[in-house]
């Protein structure tokens, strides 16, 4: 995005999170994520939790991610701000997953990309193959939570 669609979007409310080269704004542990060419990378082979400095309540978060074979990693919404513990037990969190790959084929449905990890499924067989990007747009407005996944709705439910 240009400097002035970053400005415009701004004037609209929206907050970019990520400034394209710095985790100025995050908590991270060490060693597991660092900002690269105008993307936050996760270090193969590390652990840890990548957290906004800000807690939000209701929002829309917009991202673009690129799975290598096998990658399994989540969004956090709505988990405690510390960077320790089982944050998908301790909060909610929407599985970002390369569910094609071989070492998942017994996963349930509850497992696959997108879904609201242990709480409801997300329709599968949207993501791109691994190696190429794919845009995700998250809505979480109160107990309500959507999931596009590139331009196809997967996930649209009342947690409640």
């Amino acid at each position: 995005m240009s400097a002035a669609g970053s400005a415009a979007r701004a004037d609209e409310g929206w907050k970019e999170l990520f400034d394209g080269k710095t985790l100025t704004g995050w908590i991270t542990a060490p060693g597991a994520y660092t900002a690269e060419n105008g993307s936050i990378v996760c270090v193969q082979g590390s652990k840890g939790n990548l957290l906004s400095e800000k807690e939000y309540e209701n929002f829309q978060l917009n991202f673009d991610f690129l799975l290598t074979p096998g990658a399994n990693n989540g969004l956090g919404i709505r988990c405690p701000l510390k960077n320790e513990g089982n944050l998908h037990i301790e909060g909610t969190e929407l599985q970002i997953l390369d569910d094609s790959h071989e070492k998942y084929k017994t996963i349930k449905p509850y497992q696959f990309h997108g879904s609201v990890y242990g709480i409801v499924a997300a329709k599968p067989g949207h993501l791109k193959p691994v190696g190429q990007w794919n845009h995700e747009e998250v809505t979480v407005q109160g107990r309500r939570v959507k999931v596009v996944l590139n331009g196809t709705t997967i996930v649209d439910a009342d947690l409640d």
